[in-house]
């Protein structure tokens, strides 16, 4: 099977969002694993030697903020009550995975990322940058993808079959609530519950609206003097109605939003991981 093609990558996830779901697909073994420790969830994806995913887990947790594990015990806790239930599921062992981290993540917290899956139960074969990661799921033509996720906004440019640039910086979903909550005199979980809400989306557009413009920015700022054709953005964070419209006026470039987008990077951290080495 062929993992560049995007209409291909499309069908994976919408695969994967059944098993996240509680379809189990029975794959034909050698199952590898893939942890998304994100800011504001924690995604574990398992694919099979077809690269087939099978099954898969996703909690909302606040362990991780801005790639920097900030609760080791319960991001540990978490994955390996997300490893317990899938192997008994699929009942298999799970022994080899990778995880990820944004682009420009320094070694110590790198390391910690690594240990709080190898502490779960998993023997890390790879840690990879995040939005490389998703690239496995959306193809290696000539685009941007662009992975917004609760605390930052990563960037990773392919060319040519390549990844020539990576970048990441401090703006997400995270700070989406942060000026609901202000807007609204309300506390930040009150307000994460509104942004959640798609029924929101509109009303809430003109109050995330200078926060999608900051992203935009920021990716239009690390893609200055690249020929990029297409921008793709996945992380939860992406879905929000209108970011998709405040990216395009402002660099310019058509956008691409996959339907699934929360579910792109961790699965892509399970199908880049080989055993034996990349």
């Amino acid at each position: 099977m062929l993992l560049n093609d995007l209409k291909f990558g499309e069908k994976l996830c919408e695969t994967f969002w059944d098993c996240i779901n509680g379809q189990i697909h029975f794959g034909s073994g050698d199952y590898r694993v893939g942890v998304d420790l994100g800011t504001a969830n924690v995604v574990t994806a398992v694919v099979d030697s077809d690269n087939n995913p099978v099954a898969g887990r996703i909690k909302k947790a606040e362990v991780v903020r801005d790639g920097i594990v900030v609760n080791f015990v319960e991001a540990r806790n978490i994955v390996e009550n997300m490893l317990r239930e899938l192997r008994q599921d699929l009942g298999a062992d799970l022994r080899y995975g990778a995880c990820a981290v944004p682009p420009g993540t320094g070694e110590g917290d790198f390391r910690a990322v690594r240990y709080v899956v190898e502490s779960a139960g998993i023997e890390v074969l790879d840690v990879f940058e995040e939005p490389v990661a998703a690239t496995k799921v959306l193809g290696m033509e000539d685009q941007a993808i662009v992975d917004i996720g609760g605390g930052t906004t990563g960037i990773s440019i392919v060319k040519s079959g390549q990844v020539i640039y990576t970048a990441d910086e401090p703006t997400g979903g995270v700070h989406f609530t942060l000026v609901i909550a202000g807007n609204y005199g309300i506390d930040f979980d009150e307000a994460e519950e509104m942004k959640l809400n798609i029924a929101n989306h509109r009303r809430l557009l003109p109050i995330v609206k200078p926060v999608m413009e900051k992203v935009a920015t920021i990716i239009k700022k690390h893609l200055n003097g690249y020929d990029v054709e297409k921008i793709c953005l996945v992380g939860g964070t992406s879905s929000f109605e209108g970011l998709k419209d405040v990216v395009e006026q402002i660099t310019g470039i058509p956008v691409y939003v996959p339907k699934h987008c929360i579910l792109v990077t961790p699965l892509g951290i399970a199908l880049s991981c080989r055993k034996g080495g990349l």
